[in-house]
């Protein structure tokens, strides 16, 4: 494998950037479908206190110091609250998909129970 010879150069970044922007355009509509499915889960299988410490760490970009001293608590109750939280959202996007990738979904026809352990 000594003479192997790797693309290099103006010519591969060329065929990168034509690569990225043909993927990106197959990606749009199942990250759009992401977002919408975050959202989803977000409002109906986090509990309030992990929605509002994911929304001040993730929305609002404080760190856990500063939502603790906001919020009352230490910081290590912070990050154990946004890591479960965090762990129960990708457990609704895991096993509870085909439920949330429905077009419309009843918030009431699926309690959050049923798929969210």
């Amino acid at each position: 494998m000594a003479n192997t010879r790797y693309k290099r150069g103006l010519s591969y970044a060329a065929d990168m950037a034509v690569y990225t922007r043909e993927m990106a355009a197959d990606n749009a509509q199942q990250l759009d479908k992401l977002k919408e499915n975050l959202a989803k889960a977000l409002r109906q299988d986090v509990t309030d206190r992990q929605r509002q410490f994911l929304l001040l760490y993730y929305g609002q970009g404080l760190n856990m110091r500063q939502i603790g001293e906001r919020m009352g608590v230490n910081k290590s109750t912070v990050s154990r609250t946004i890591k479960r939280g965090e762990a129960r959202l990708r457990r609704c996007l895991r096993y509870g998909a085909d439920r949330l990738l429905e077009e419309e979904t009843d918030p009431e026809a699926y309690p959050k129970s049923e798929y969210i352990r």
